[in-house]
């Protein structure tokens, strides 16, 4: 059976696991846990800084394949996620 891999990797679903960590599902069927806290604590923008806050952060959303907070105010490329960078 040939397998036929996705044109454009997509996030499909998300789940917070606490400490800063979401575990990622991507549309080839691929998952990576990323830990954002590291970028979090060294971030000097005050539009990042905001996410240390536990309940700003969890409040993640999936759109059109991107995780994004508030109407894209933080965001990563897709590649990067998938490759387990930030």
């Amino acid at each position: 059976m040939i397998s036929i891999e996705p044109e454009v990797i997509e996030i499909e679903g998300a789940e917070y696991l606490g400490a800063y960590e979401i575990k990622l599902i991507f549309n080839d069927g691929k998952s990576q846990i990323i830990d954002f806290n590291d970028f979090l604590l060294n971030a000097k923008n005050p539009m990042t800084a905001k996410y240390r806050n536990e309940k700003h952060f969890q409040n993640f959303k999936i759109e059109y394949g991107d995780l994004i907070w508030n109407d894209y105010e933080m965001c990563f490329p897709v590649s990067d996620l998938y490759n387990g960078k930030i």
